[in-house]
């Protein structure tokens, strides 16, 4: 299927490795420019390198922390008028609410509700004013069905996906849609983190705890960013112009109820 989008320009985050990259990888693929956005400098540049020689596109990359105001405004310098934006920031770490200060909750806050707000904010318009644009957000799982030990990315996320719902209905009738992909366990380094957490918790081994966690999957697998690439980079086509304000959960069957 042609998506429809060569030659469109996306601003992606996050994008130096995991799902991030897999956003970035399936639109190059469809011939879509990309500005990508990560904190490391050289892993950035070259996941950059790798993009520009297997899909033969325009990849510009910006090392900063797109979670704070410069970080926003250098990015935005870089690709000031994206057709395409997906958001995403490394989810706040795991823990007991008890421990949490009112800092650790602004700083989820910062980077999981108001970074993709104030992207949004910066790039709607224009993309309104155009008649085409495509907002993703990665979020979570945890939106429907939330994890105890990540009530710092529940209440985060939740407030993103409230706030979405509403102005997605706002941006649709000017071919602008805004939905989120909601992961479940794929195979990242925030996996690694979590599922090390818990096996730190319990005393059991990395080994025992990842294959525990993998057989609890109706799919009996962890995803490939890849295939969730390939969902975002649908969700970005000319064909999904009748699709917004949507949580599409991507998490191998693991949710079991039927909304």
């Amino acid at each position: 299927m042609d998506l429809g989008i060569a030659g469109k320009h996306a601003l992606v985050c996050g994008a130096s490795k995991g799902l991030g990259r897999g956003c970035a990888e399936a639109l190059a693929a469809e011939g879509v420019h990309v500005t990508i956005v990560a904190r490391t400098a050289s892993e950035l540049e070259a996941t950059a390198q790798e993009i520009r020689q297997k899909y033969g596109v325009t990849v510009t990359a910006v090392a900063c922390d797109i979670t704070t105001p410069a970080g926003r405004a250098q990015a935005l310098a870089a690709c000031p008028n994206p057709d395409i934006l997906v958001t995403n920031a490394g989810g706040p770490p795991p823990g007991d609410f008890r421990k949490w200060s009112r800092d650790d909750w602004i700083a989820a806050i910062d980077a999981n509700m108001l970074t993709p707000i104030e992207l949004i904010k910066a790039t709607v318009d224009g993309m309104m004013s155009r008649r085409f644009g495509r907002i993703v957000n990665i979020t979570s799982s945890a939106v429907k069905a939330p994890i105890d030990i990540l009530g710092l990315s529940n209440g985060a996320r939740a407030g993103l996906t409230g706030f979405v719902a509403g102005i997605a209905r706002k941006t649709v009738a000017q071919n602008v849609t805004i939905n989120n992909l909601l992961p479940g366990q794929f195979d990242t380094d925030r996996l690694k983190k979590t599922l090390g957490s818990a096996a730190s918790t319990t005393g059991k081994s990395m080994d025992e705890v990842f294959e525990a966690r993998r057989l609890q999957i109706p799919a009996q697998r962890f995803g490939d960013p890849a295939e969730f690439g390939a969902v975002c980079a649908f969700l970005c086509s000319v064909h999904a112009g009748y699709m917004t304000g949507q949580n599409v959960l991507l998490d191998g069957g693991n949710y079991p109820g039927t909304f």
